[in-house]
């Protein structure tokens, strides 16, 4: 048994009763895991729990969240150009996401954002519909993100980073990478915060120190500083925004394996990998393209070679 396997069996049980009792379930996992900071199998069972709260949330206070996202919206426009692609890291139930592209005055070519939780994505694709919105959902990982070098031209993230105190370095490398021209991160700054806030930050095992991963990465940020508005005063947030210098005219998104790094083409219900073998399956119109939901079916590779020639 793989070790995210063994952690699934160990705390979805448990982490389900205890937000059944009312419990910070991420705070079970910690104590069960012994460990200070979040584990990735736990998140993703938090976040599973919690789908459909943050769709709730904007029926119950729409107000709070059009000015939360015309205010994401207006940090990105100063940095779209016509034809751009942008990526939301950590989508999930696209609320932002949605009201961003709502309130931008021309919209990208192509839209994608990804989270950890299939459920959220499942949420996020009916809360854009609802919204008459485009945009391309997947679930994927942070820190394997499926898609190759520099495939997008502005990713941002919206309190995505936030529960991954102690892996900083490891989620900014993985979204430095796949940015083509602009990073923004929507996130606690903890150094900006004042004590009772870190206090809390430390308690849930939130992100630190940003800006001084960015420039041992050999990034120079051009802005940091708290957001004017935020929507909890316990959890205020802050923007950093980095820029990159690369080439022009990188051609389409491209998604890649999340385990081997080779190219992925859309085939039916499948993503698959030539090379490899590999095949990503697609869920309910949502590409899984965790390491974890790799497949071995080189029959597919092998079945579609034939039918070309």
């Amino acid at each position: 048994m793989n070790p995210e396997t063994n952690q699934l069996q160990q705390l979805v049980v448990g982490m389900r009763q205890a937000y059944a009792r009312g419990d910070n379930a991420m705070a079970y996992a910690r104590a069960a895991a012994g460990s200070p900071t979040n584990a990735t199998i736990a998140t993703l069972i938090a976040y599973d729990l919690q789908a459909g709260s943050y769709n709730a949330q904007v029926r119950r206070d729409p107000a709070t969240n059009r000015r939360w996202c015309e205010q994401i919206a207006g940090i990105l426009a100063p940095f779209l150009r016509t034809g751009d692609t942008v990526l939301e890291a950590g989508c999930g139930e696209a609320t932002t996401l949605a009201g961003m592209l709502g309130a931008l005055p021309e919209r990208p070519t192509r839209v994608l954002g990804f989270d950890l939780s299939w459920s959220r994505c499942a949420e996020g694709l009916s809360y854009l519909a609802s919204r008459n919105i485009a945009a391309e959902l997947f679930v994927g990982d942070l820190f394997r993100i499926p898609l190759a070098d520099a495939s997008v031209d502005v990713v941002y993230t919206s309190h995505t980073l936030e529960p991954n105190g102690g892996r900083e370095e490891a989620a900014l490398r993985e979204l430095l990478r796949v940015t083509r021209r602009t990073l923004v991160l929507v996130e606690p700054i903890y150094e900006l915060a004042d004590s009772t806030v870190q206090a809390r930050m430390r308690e849930h095992g939130y992100v630190r120190g940003l800006y001084d991963t960015l420039q041992r990465l050999g990034m120079s940020p051009v802005r940091c500083e708290l957001l004017p508005f935020c929507n909890s005063s316990r959890n205020p947030s802050g923007i950093i925004v980095v820029h990159k210098q690369v080439e022009e005219n990188p051609g389409p998104v491209r998604f890649q394996c999340p385990l081997t790094c080779t190219p992925l083409r859309v085939e039916g219900d499948v993503y698959v990998s030539d090379l490899t073998g590999l095949v990503y399956p697609v869920l309910r119109e949502i590409p899984l393209l965790r390491p974890e939901h790799a497949i071995v079916a080189s029959r597919i590779v092998q079945r579609e070679a034939r039918h070309e020639l």
